[in-house]
């Protein structure tokens, strides 16, 4: 049973409600609205860099993504306060997405596609949970077996990476969330710690 917190109960809420728009009201062209296009794109829009992370691909993309927040979110908003969760989750997003259209940008010539969906952000909470919690034991559910918190994210990424048969995942996207991870918490810890302000 999950005991889901006020603010990532907020998020899950936007990321259906949207999920929904998306496939309920198609003919306004929400996902490509709010998908992050490659910079070079006549489609792409500034606001698409917080946009993407609310918009998902499919019903499997939106319920892994929901699974990972209610999993790992609610503890890090216990521990560090809902405004600096949201603060943390915001920039990891963000940032996930900037360092995917500049790496498209600078290195595949704007040859990315769109972009969506909250893996950024979330990459950036494995990240944060993996330094935070480095000794907790979580219980994977594939293979079902316990694994301490630091090395999650690595055993995460490469399930992704292996399960990916379609190419279509943002890998770059995942590295990016948990990259910024890394050094908000880096810098949080130098600032004197990384609990709630």
């Amino acid at each position: 049973m999950f005991r889901v917190t006020p603010l990532v109960r907020n998020l899950i809420i936007i990321n259906i409600v949207v999920f929904l728009a998306q496939n309920l009201l198609s003919n306004l062209h929400i996902t490509e609205r709010l998908s992050l296009w490659s910079v070079q794109s006549p489609y792409f829009k500034p606001y698409q860099f917080f946009t993407y992370m609310f918009a998902h691909g499919g019903m499997g993309h939106i319920f892994f993504n929901m699974l990972a927040l209610a999993s790992f979110a609610p503890i890090l908003e216990s521990y560090w306060g809902e405004k600096k969760f949201l603060i943390f989750y915001l920039a990891t997003g963000i940032g996930a997405g900037i360092i995917y259209a500049a790496v498209n940008y600078f290195i595949g010539a704007g040859s990315g596609g769109i972009m969506l969906g909250a893996s950024g952000a979330i990459y950036g909470i494995l990240m944060a949970f993996g330094m935070s919690f480095p000794n907790m034991e979580i219980m994977l559910l594939f293979p079902p077996i316990p694994i301490k918190a630091k090395y999650m994210v690595f055993i995460m990424g490469f399930i992704t990476y292996a399960l990916d048969g379609s190419g279509t995942v943002a890998h770059l996207a995942h590295f990016g969330g948990a990259f910024v991870a890394f050094i908000i918490i880096s810098f949080w810890r130098k600032q004197g710690g990384n609990r709630g302000w």
